[in-house]
């Protein structure tokens, strides 16, 4: 047979192959009557998962026309599961493991992955900490995966520059050393002193590899997360998503409802309170950035930190607890020095807050007696809780209206469906955090920053903040509707590109002569997308 006949031999058994009827369009529709056939969320995961090792374009093109639908399935809550039960439904390699014996040769592991010196953004997890559900080890890659899905998806960041990496440093939780199935390294996670060995040697040769990176650090343990934050965030590009990234978006919800909560008891924004109930690395890191709601406002310093009070497991932390951890002494009151205040009720009458967040992890932790003393405190009640999933949440949506009569501002971690109360349909907020690390990690690409400073993510949140529509501002939404996502994480791009050449760390000074609405069109060029995706039917 000739080279030609061979040629078109291959093309016809290849075109044979297709249904006579076959359309892209029909497949897409396909597509997802297969993902809705499926009963439980772990089931649509692993659909998902599969159609974009098949067909990766179809599977962002299905993403972008189906936000809500299925950021939740590669994302939280579903996610969660998947990482629980990871070493049980994988399939194939994903990402990129680098364990605690390669200690020594971590370069060598770097140079496997296929992109190269193209690689841009990385979200590098030990699985330490993952979501609410505690130490998962190499169980926890699902997590570095699902927020590069949503890079892709809400900044439009191309999929062959995304790196996800899991940091098998083994794990503590027993169980896993017992399961025949597990997929990382069975022993106990290292030692300060050895696991800090290993992170510079890791961070070292992702510079040296990938030297454009962007690094995500994603569900480190508390004190692991602050730790690592503050040893690189000086010497290389990367910040922590539950720490900044948490921090940035609550920070721009918190402007809104501030505003929203201040306009119906005409007082002041600087007379808001706010009380954290939950004192770990993504409370604190919200309870720092908050602070620049204060000082936005011209107070100091020590005048926002004023305003700020955090509980954990003992209660009110105050500066003369013993034993008291490093990362909770910022925010330790000294000026109280009665009995120790361990009931939420008791602090909420001693602060008298008019803003509860929760980062505790706990479910149903404000209970009705809980949200109805902060409506009786306030006109408006700011009630944000945000534990992720659904599971940990601290108050359910559908409770929160009902117990105050429709007067709560309220934000969570996880998805909520709009209620229905007497008559009017209430819709909730989502502190989601994909609304800002997309545009983050954009921001800090184009502009090509040496650093994540604190002023880029600051004017992230800011950038969030004034993207809502006059629609969504009538509606007194606190967060703009997800379905906007990559109009709003180019507005913040833009916003941290500005942020990084206000503070010089960026190295592409072209930016600095474009307009900013040049500087916009342009963003929004870069923005990948798949295959037809102008074209995909909404369902």
């Amino acid at each position: 047979m000739s080279l030609a006949s061979f040629h078109l031999s291959s093309m016809s058994n290849s075109v044979a192959r297709i249904p006579p009827y076959f359309s892209n369009t029909d497949h897409r529709q396909r597509c997802l009557a297969q993902l809705r056939s499926k009963s439980t969320g772990l089931e649509k995961y692993i659909y998902l998962n599969g159609l974009k090792e098949r067909d990766p374009s179809l599977f962002y093109e299905v993403l972008l026309g189906n936000l809500l639908e299925i950021v939740p399935i590669l994302y939280t809550p579903t996610v969660g599961d998947a990482c629980s039960n990871y070493s049980h439904i994988w399939r194939r390699p994903e990402g990129l493991y680098v364990t605690i014996e390669n200690k020594g040769h971590i370069k060598q592991v770097l140079k496997t992955w296929p992109a190269g010196q193209a690689a841009r953004i990385a979200v590098v997890t030990d699985g330490s900490r993952i979501l609410g559900l505690g130490d998962l080890g190499a169980n926890g890659l699902p997590i570095a995966i699902g927020k590069l899905d949503l890079y892709i998806g809400g900044a439009g960041i191309k999929p062959n520059t995304t790196l996800p990496i899991c940091l098998d440093l083994g794990t503590n939780t027993e169980k896993f050393h017992n399961d025949p199935l597990y997929l990382g390294v069975r022993r106990r996670r290292p030692g300060t002193a050895e696991m800090d060995e290993f992170m510079a040697e890791f961070m070292d040769a992702m510079r040296e590899v990938f030297p454009q990176l962007v690094v995500q650090f994603e569900d480190f343990s508390t004190d692991n997360a602050f730790r690592y934050l503050d040893m690189f965030r000086n010497t290389h590009r990367c910040f922590n998503d539950d720490i900044q990234g948490t921090g940035s978006v609550i920070l721009s919800g918190f402007l809104n409802a501030a505003k929203l909560a201040s306009t119906a008891s005409g007082k002041p924004l600087t007379d808001h309170r706010i009380l954290f109930f939950g004192a770990g690395s993504a409370g604190i890191g919200v309870a720092k950035q908050l602070m620049s709601f204060f000082t936005l406002q011209g107070l100091t310093e020590e005048e926002a930190r004023s305003r700020i009070y955090t509980v954990d497991s003992k209660g009110l932390i105050t500066a003369d607890r013993k034993g008291l951890q490093e990362h909770k002494k910022y925010f330790a009151r000294t000026d109280y020095t009665g009995p120790a205040l361990t009931s939420l009720i008791d602090i909420i009458d001693y602060v008298k807050p008019t803003a509860l967040l929760g980062l505790s992890t706990i479910r149903n932790a404000f209970t009705e007696d809980v949200i109805r003393r902060m409506a009786a405190l306030n006109t408006r009640p700011i009630v944000f809780p945000l534990s992720n999933p659904v599971s940990l949440c601290e108050v359910d949506y559908e409770d929160a209206i009902k117990w105050t009569n429709g007067t709560v501002i309220f934000a969570s971690g996880s998805p909520y469906k709009p209620v229905q109360y007497n008559g009017k349909t209430y819709e909730p907020g989502q502190g989601n955090n994909m609304y800002i690390f997309p545009g983050i990690g954009m921001g800090a690409i184009l502009s090509k920053s040496r650093h994540v400073t604190d002023s880029m993510v600051e004017q992230a949140a800011i950038a969030l903040a004034e993207s809502l529509t006059p629609e969504e501002k009538a509606a007194e939404l606190v967060y703009p509707r997800l379905v906007r996502i990559r109009d709003i994480s180019a507005q913040i791009a833009l916003a941290v590109i500005r942020a990084a050449q206000k503070d010089n760390v960026d190295e592409n000074s072209l930016f600095r002569n474009l307009s900013d609405d040049a500087l916009l069109e342009y963003i929004k060029a870069k923005q990948w997308h798949p295959t037809s995706t102008h074209s995909f039917p909404r369902l």
